[in-house]
């Protein structure tokens, strides 16, 4: 007789699904790497920046040593970047170990967790992996319906996740909104706000909510060097809030969670203004490559505020799968996204203009059958 091990709450967890690797797809489809186009993961299509990788080499001497536990020089750069104290400032390995801490560090099992439907899978693996009861506020728009978040709170609320912009669906938030909700919430609610691809807002809808942090003891903003600094393989996240939740996340914070190369590239790209403004600008001329195809096939998609485009490529529910297959035929790798209850959809990276020339081109094949 077998026997399940662990509680039922994580036994029922669907494993995270990352993006096809390039290799895998390769392999399967008897395809050649280097003709391969991936345009799935929302990673940056310059890679890793000159700047940090001269860091990186430099780190490497050290290796052989232990990280800085308390990432005293990373926290000092964004402490001056930020202008809040270094004590105010948390490191993750990745944004999603921010997530995963912020959740084990301010709910109890039983207790629930409020997000919007159609929010960045992880919202519902943290909650989840601590045995918190889900509240799933119906999206409005593919985008967070605030005013219904906020009626969703409960007693025993202890934790929302917002998302801005939106994985993956690209929807953002003004500020304005944002701070009337946070003006609303219950003092014993932490809110995290999750901006992992803040960077590629235009000027005129960015704001500096880490300044909100000072007002609102119950926020945490959190970031991530993964996608617009170019650093998803290093794994580098950081959060922002009062000493009174930094100090619970650190209790519980693996020692040595974001390691010594890792560290070293990030204060060398977080300084590199010319990488991130190249990349902004890449990110513009895409979104704008991407949305004049799909209109012209006469697509619906979801305006963007990120480095990826939502995009309805059939009716039938089978849709995405199908075309998602089509295009991996074809060397091209995008997102299905029928696991956020969009089957009909595929999340898109903005890539290169020559990489998104590839994908309009194999996307415009699949459609024709």
């Amino acid at each position: 007789m077998s026997k399940n091990y662990g509680p039922e709450y994580v036994r029922a967890i669907a494993p995270y699904q990352a993006g096809k690797p390039i290799a895998e797809v390769a392999r399967e489809f008897g395809l050649d790497e280097a003709n391969i186009v991936k345009l799935a993961s929302n990673e940056n299509p310059f890679g890793v920046p000159e700047s940090a990788k001269q860091a990186m080499t430099a780190a490497a001497t050290e290796l052989g040593r232990y990280p800085d536990a308390n990432g005293f020089d990373l926290k000092a750069a964004l402490s001056k970047r930020y202008d809040v104290p270094a004590d105010w400032i948390t490191l993750g390995n990745g944004s999603n170990d921010i997530l995963e801490i912020a959740a084990h560090a301010f709910v109890e099992r039983g207790q629930s967790v409020v997000y919007s439907q159609y929010s960045f899978a992880v919202y519902a693996l943290a909650t989840q992996g601590i045995g918190a009861r889900h509240i799933v506020v119906p999206a409005r728009n593919y985008g967070h319906d605030l005013q219904a978040m906020l009626a969703a709170i409960e007693d025993d609320t202890r934790l929302v996740f917002i998302a801005n912009p939106n994985n993956p669906t690209g929807t953002f938030l003004p500020a304005a909104e944002i701070e009337a909700f946070l003006a609303k919430v219950p003092p014993h609610v932490v809110v995290v706000l999750d901006e992992a691809y803040n960077e590629f807002l235009a000027p005129e809808d960015q704001f500096e909510s880490a300044l909100w942090v000072k007002k609102y003891p119950n926020l945490l903003v959190s970031r991530t060097f993964s996608k617009a600094y170019g650093l998803a393989g290093l794994r580098v996240g950081f959060a922002i809030a009062q000493p009174a939740l930094t100090d619970l996340m650190n209790r519980i914070r693996q020692p040595f969670n974001v390691n010594s190369m890792a560290q070293a590239a990030a204060i060398a790209a977080l300084n590199d203004k010319e990488f991130l403004a190249q990349s902004a600008a890449n990110n513009r001329a895409g979104y704008q490559q991407f949305v004049e195809a799909f209109e012209k096939m006469g697509l619906e998609y979801v305006p963007s505020y990120g480095n990826f485009v939502l995009v309805k490529v059939g009716e039938d529910a089978g849709a995405g799968a199908r075309v998602n297959l089509a295009l991996l035929k074809q060397g091209v790798i995008v997102r299905p996204v029928g696991n956020y209850g969009l089957p009909q959809w595929l999340r898109i990276s903005i890539g290169l203009p020559q990489e998104n020339a590839v994908l309009i081109a194999a996307l415009t094949k699949a459609l024709a059958g």
